[in-house]
C-alpha cells in the first residue's frame, strides 16, 4: 500500500503535536518518556520535530498517559477547525 502525500494541514498538526508533547516532556529526558511510554527514543524525536506528522493513536495515547496530557487537549491541536468541544 502506498501512502498519500500528507497535506500542508497534517504537517502543521504535526508540529503542533510535537511542539505540545516536547513542552509537556518538561525536563524529563527523551528516552525515559519514550520507555514509558513504549516507543523508541526515535519516534519520540520525529514527533517531537514534526518529522512523523500522524503517528498512530496508540502512540499518542501512550505519550498522553505518560505525560498526564487529556487526549482531548491533543485532538484540539491536531484538528483546531473541529472547534471539539469537551463532553461530560
Amino acid at each position: 500500500m502506498v501512502r498519500s502525500p500528507l497535506t500542508p494541514q497534517q504537517r502543521a498538526a504535526g508540529k503542533r503535536l510535537g511542539a505540545y508533547l516536547r513542552q509537556a516532556r518538561g525536563d524529563r529526558k527523551p528516552a525515559e518518556v519514550a520507555h514509558a511510554a513504549s516507543i523508541s527514543p526515535e519516534t519520540l524525536r520525529k514527533i517531537e520535530t514534526g518529522r512523523l506528522a500522524t503517528p498512530a493513536f496508540t502512540t499518542v495515547a501512550a505519550l498522553a498517559a505518560v505525560l498526564a496530557v487529556p487526549l482531548e487537549d491533543l485532538a484540539q491541536i491536531c484538528l483546531p477547525e473541529l472547534n471539539l468541544q469537551q463532553t461530560g
